[in-house]
């Protein structure tokens, strides 16, 4: 059934305002995926911040033409959704889950990160960057681990003299 004109403007809009405001957009591949799955996808991505739009591929690209980012489109095969938001490593980081979790039902296939155009290894590359919580409790261990060596040294020369 096709969409009227009237209902096209409409999802032209809502994607164009919120890419507007968006830092970072993933496109989405999604084949095979069952209704329970895609609404457990759109619940977490929710719950996170990141908005999650399934349109047609040239209404994404008349969106796209407005906010106007540097480089060119990576290819989109099959069906596509959007997933965007106000972080810059949310919306990757979130469908890579996701993309791990459903083997093959789910793919990043490019992004646009921080006003340009990204392709499917950038953007991989960009979702596996950990959360700022992993990456304080990973700099946490780098001080503590000189400070550690040497308590264990020290106990170790205690044993031998005592």
């Amino acid at each position: 059934m096709a969409i009227t004109q009237q209902k096209k403007e409409t999802i032209v809009g809502s994607l164009k305002d919120g890419l507007k405001d968006a830092q970072s957009a993933v496109f989405v591949g999604f084949r095979g995926l069952s209704v329970a799955d895609t609404t457990e996808l759109r619940r977490a991505l929710r719950a996170e911040g990141v908005k999650y739009t399934v349109a047609k591929k040239t209404l994404m690209r008349r969106a796209l033409e407005e906010t106007a980012p540097k480089g060119e489109l990576p290819e989109l095969p099959g069906e596509v959704a959007i997933a965007y938001g106000t972080d810059l490593l949310t919306p990757a980081r979130e469908v890579y889950a996701f993309e791990k979790r459903f083997k093959e039902k789910v793919k990043i296939l490019g992004g646009i990160f921080d006003g340009t155009y990204k392709n499917q290894a950038d953007m991989l590359s960009i979702a596996a960057i950990p959360s700022p919580e992993v990456l304080r409790g990973m700099f946490v261990n780098v001080i503590n681990s000189p400070i550690q060596g040497l308590v264990i040294a020290l106990d170790q020369i205690a044993q031998k003299k005592g």
